[in-house]
């Protein structure tokens, strides 16, 4: 949907980056003096150099220093928050996400009508798309793409559960009795109905995920985008991963080393923006992404930490809070020898002192977790089974459990940034002394997150416990209990078909007092087995230079950046 001023970003008040600069500098040393903070960080409104003459487009360039290389561009294929961040920009899907709300709103579909009592849905698309490669977007398209997701051979589906269709519609083609996906219809030109095996509340909210972008057929074809032929920081990818095809406002143009540059589509549908170049520079370390933005490197980076929050703000740049829509937890594989053990895992649930956790080593605004879905959703349940901090009775589960001191590897990643886990060194660190007091004998297991920390937490055997969370992409409980626990997975080698059922019936009711209750009593279900232990429900910042002047801020991180005004471009005259 075109750019609008609704999408720009709402500063933050003097209130809140007090409290977020106060946060950073309790995180120093006891003997480090706090400086005094300026209670804003709005900047001017000028660059502090001269503008360029009109038409030097060296100034319509964005440069966004992230935490992480992308593990691939083909977002049905990846489900990490660096990748995403960069297919937004390129591949848009049916449904999009308002700015404010969070709510579905029309992207490459105009419209939608829920048809057969939820069971399927007819979209009217528009009608003046193209994708980059100059192939007509129409319904046609549409079901290029859903078939390709329905049958994508098991090969090529190497995230497995966490593969965004396989979460939504729980099944591939080759099992076809357990997907919701039915199949996808033409209706005219421009005029699509998809069909589901049954209701699917979350179907319109969950077309949002970058994962259901739309990519031109034609390049899919020719890319082999279901053959991983090509290796790339040790991941097999498909061709068409390495140069994706969509509609959006930005076109690829090439991926090295340590950068993506995209460069802006002339052919787009909607409001083009005054950006013409978008560069993705990897810079890992928080100190490197703070020293890159000062030195003018770079316009932005996400993720801001404690740590550097109180210097970003003393020099003037602005810090963008996100409202939290991420959980951090802490996993346990119950396929290690006596993890299965419900007490040992209750043990594990009364060591932890979350306010101490998350005290000095996440922003202001952060707040303890006791379930997995944020309270943005209206589901909390408020009765739900806790576990207080309490180290003596910790021992004792341990005790009862038959625990006897064996080494219990702990894996946490190491030199990354997520939107759940800005600091991972620091957090593994104070759980460390927190477990380790109540009796546990942990044996600490650092991996580098770009060495594919996911993927080793998400299948080794040899693990006890790990550091994980994840983000919520669209608004629906499904896309956190669904998502984490609404199968077996070799994450939690978790195995509950009651808990499994009542996940997969939740997803079916209609929004109301009923399902508010289902995802109520799934909750209770998840805190009384403990297949992992929520930690904290964390805040997420990014952070721009003076001279950007609206950035498109966004809980889920719909952040396309053709929205984005820069100080030093001259304004189109309306």
């Amino acid at each position: 949907m075109p750019a609008s001023p609704t999408h720009r970003r709402r500063k933050l008040s003097g209130p809140f980056l007090r409290a977020l600069a106060g946060a950073a500098v309790l995180g120093l040393t006891a003997c480090t003096a706090a400086t005094p903070v300026p209670t804003t960080t709005t900047a001017p409104a000028t660059s502090a150099e001269p503008a360029a003459p009109v038409g030097d487009t060296t100034t319509a360039t964005f440069t966004f220093g992230t935490a992480a290389t992308p593990t691939g561009l083909d977002p049905a294929l990846v489900a990490d928050t660096e990748s995403y961040r960069i297919t937004r920009q390129m591949l848009e899907g049916l449904v999009g996400i308002d700015p404010l709300t969070s709510e579905p709103a029309p992207l490459l579909a105009t419209s939608w009508e829920e048809r057969d009592e939820g069971r399927a849905y007819a979209f009217d698309l528009r009608q003046d798309v193209v994708f980059h490669d100059g192939e007509p977007f129409n319904a046609a398209a549409v079901c290029a793409n859903f078939e390709r997701w329905y049958t994508m051979p098991p090969e090529t589906r190497v995230l497995d559960a966490t593969i965004a269709f396989k979460s939504v519609f729980k099944a591939f083609s080759d099992e076809p009795e357990e997907s919701v996906y039915d199949s996808c219809q033409p209706l005219g030109e421009h005029t699509v109905l998809i069909r589901l095996t049954g209701r699917l509340t979350s179907f319109i909210p969950a077309l949002a995920l970058p994962a259901f972008g739309m990519a031109s057929p034609k390049a899919l074809d020719e890319l082999n985008a279901n053959q991983l032929t090509v290796e790339r920081n040790g991941r097999q990818l498909s061709e068409f991963a390495l140069s994706p095809v969509g509609t959006g406002p930005f076109t690829f143009t090439r991926w090295s080393a340590d950068e993506v540059t995209l460069s802006a589509f002339e052919g787009y549908w909607g409001t083009a923006g005054e950006i013409q170049t978008v560069t993705f520079r990897t810079i890992p370390n928080t100190a490197a992404r703070l020293r890159a933005l000062l030195s003018e490197e770079i316009d932005g980076y996400d993720l801001v930490t404690v740590d550097n929050a109180a210097e970003l703000a003393r020099e003037g740049q602005q810090i963008l809070q996100r409202d939290p829509y991420s959980v951090l937890y802490l996993g346990m594989n119950q396929d290690f020898p006596g993890v299965d053990d419900v007490l040992f895992r209750q043990a594990v649930a009364h060591a932890i002192d979350k306010d101490a956790l998350i005290e000095g080593r996440f922003l202001a605004g952060t707040s303890p977790a006791n379930q997995f879905i944020p309270p943005k959703l209206g589901v909390t349940n408020e009765e739900i089974t806790d576990y207080e901090y309490d180290p003596e009775l910790a021992r004792e589960l341990l005790d009862e459990a038959g625990y006897s001191g064996e080494p219990l590897p702990f894996h946490y990643p190491r030199n990354v940034s997520r939107p759940y886990l800005s600091s991972p060194e620091k957090v593994y660190a104070e759980l460390s002394r927190q477990l380790t007091a109540a009796g546990f004998n942990l044996q600490p297991v650092p991996t580098e997150w770009a060495d594919g920390y996911v993927e080793t937490v998400q299948n080794d055997d040899n693990r006890a416990f790990h550091l994980l969370g994840w983000s919520g992409s669209y608004q629906d409980p499904d896309n956190f209990v669904g998502a984490l626990f609404g199968s077996y997975s070799e994450e939690f080698a978790f195995r509950d078909n009651q808990l499994f059922s009542k996940i997969a019936r939740a997803v079916t009711l209609p929004n109301g007092e009923e399902r508010v209750a289902a995802y109520q009593e799934i909750s209770e279900s998840i805190a009384v087995d403990i297949p992992a232990v929520p930690l904290a429900f964390p805040i997420s910042a990014a952070v721009v230079s003076p001279r950007v002047l609206s950035y498109p801020v966004s809980p889920v991180m719909h952040e396309v950046f053709n929205s984005i005004d820069l100080a030093d471009v001259e304004q189109p005259v309306p």
